[in-house]
């Protein structure tokens, strides 16, 4: 089974350990043990995000217990999330001023 780690218990972001395919299940671990299961919605790249559970548009999305930016559209449990579901608190570094 797929594995993934969660930072701190407020975390509404899994980092997956490794790459997922589209209904594979991931047991979500938090200092050692699981804490929960969830099914990806779709094919997940190597170490990447996921949302735990679903996240409203222009919520914060959070890892390590932190905001790391917000949401640019609803997001369901188990959905891929990177740049073209959030903006970053950091910017995203690709778009000229």
């Amino acid at each position: 089974m797929l594995k993934a780690i969660v930072l701190d218990a407020k975390d509404n972001l899994g980092n997956l350990v490794g790459s997922g395919k589209k209904g594979e299940e991931v047991e979500c671990m938090l200092e050692g043990k699981v804490i929960q299961k969830v099914k990806l919605l779709g094919d997940i790249p190597f170490n990447h995000k996921f949302a735990l559970k679903q996240i409203k548009k222009g919520e914060a999305a959070l890892k390590y217990g932190y905001s790391i930016g917000k949401t640019t559209k609803d997001i369901a449990a188990g959905e891929y999330v990177h740049i073209h579901n959030i903006e970053s608190n950091r910017g995203r570094g690709d778009l000229k001023k």
